[in-house]
This record gives structure tokens, sequence and C-alpha cells, in this order.
């Protein structure tokens, strides 16, 4: 069997088989996701891919694009995205994922919703029997998260009439 790197080099590079010349491109975070940037850097570099614009999802992942020779831009100037690549921390059978341990779930959330397509790559290690057997899950920060995001992506994409503030999320009445 492959090594995990291996792996998850091999994940992103069928992703970046969707990635078309004069495409914007998402790029997200994380250490499958960062693939998918360093093989876009080389297709571009080899004149396989051609104006190419990345819009990342964190900058950790905007450093790598610029090393690797990706031209990056922003939602602001292009705030339709044709494909977002990006990991995930889990998924279970049925493909219902976890994703955004890393801290950069927000931007991550920001940039899917702008994306006509989103492409998640994921290696072996990625696959559980059920959610939240790895990573942590809690309802409270769910809730924290899902406002935060909602009032965000509503700041971010309205272009006209009433930007609805997010509700402060209900109190676990489960918690001790």
């Amino acid at each position: 069997m492959a090594d995990s790197e291996t792996l998850k080099r091999e994940a992103a590079e069928r992703a970046e088989a969707f990635v078309r010349s004069g495409m914007v491109v998402g790029l997200g975070t994380g250490s499958t996701a960062v693939w998918a940037v360093r093989r876009i850097g080389a297709l571009l570099a080899d004149g396989q891919l051609q104006r190419i614009v990345g819009i990342p999802t964190a900058e950790v992942t905007a450093r790598e694009a610029e090393r690797c020779g990706v031209p990056l831009g922003s939602l602001d100037d292009h705030p339709s995205v044709d494909i977002t690549i990006d990991g995930a921390d889990e998924i279970d059978p049925a493909l219902n994922l976890i994703k955004g341990l890393g801290g950069a779930l927000l931007r991550e959330k920001i940039v899917a919703a702008a994306s006509r397509r989103l492409v998640i790559v994921a290696d072996e290690s990625k696959r559980v029997a059920q959610l939240a057997t790895r990573a942590p899950c809690r309802s409270g920060w769910i809730a924290r998260t899902l406002a935060c995001s909602i009032s965000t992506i509503a700041t971010n994409s309205v272009s006209s009439g009433p930007v609805l503030p997010a509700t402060r999320p209900p109190a676990n009445r489960n918690r001790p």
C-alpha cells in the first residue's frame, strides 16, 4: 500500500482533472488540498493550463499558491468561482463529511458558496464508519459557526435588500 502522502497527492491529482484554462479556482486548505495547489502550479508552469486565478481559503494556501506560481485573486474581484478543490477531515459511507478543523472553515465555506462546483479531495485515512469519530463535533460549536457563516455569506453576497443578522444560537439545555 502507498504511503499517506502518495495517497493525498493521487487524490488531489484526480481533482485537478476538473480544472480548465481560464477558470477561477477556489484553493482549499489542508494536507490533501495543498497537493492540488502544487499540481495546478506545475500545469501552469509547463503551459498545460493558462489564465487560472486562484481564490485561497487560508493564508497558508495563498503562500503555497504564490510559491507554486498560481496567480491569486479575491472574491471581491471574482465573485463567481468555477470550481473549488478542498479537503475533508472525516467522510462517512454516505459521503457526509466534516471539515474545517484546521481553523479555515469560515473562508472555506464562503468560497465554496461562491462556487459552481465543489470537489472534495481525501485519501482513505479520512474514511470513518460514523462522523465525529475522530473529529470533535459539538452542537454549540456548530450552531455558533453556522450563525457566523450565514451572517458573513449574506453580508458578502447580497447585492441589494436587507441583510438579516444572525441570531444567537439556543442555549444547550442538555449541558450540566
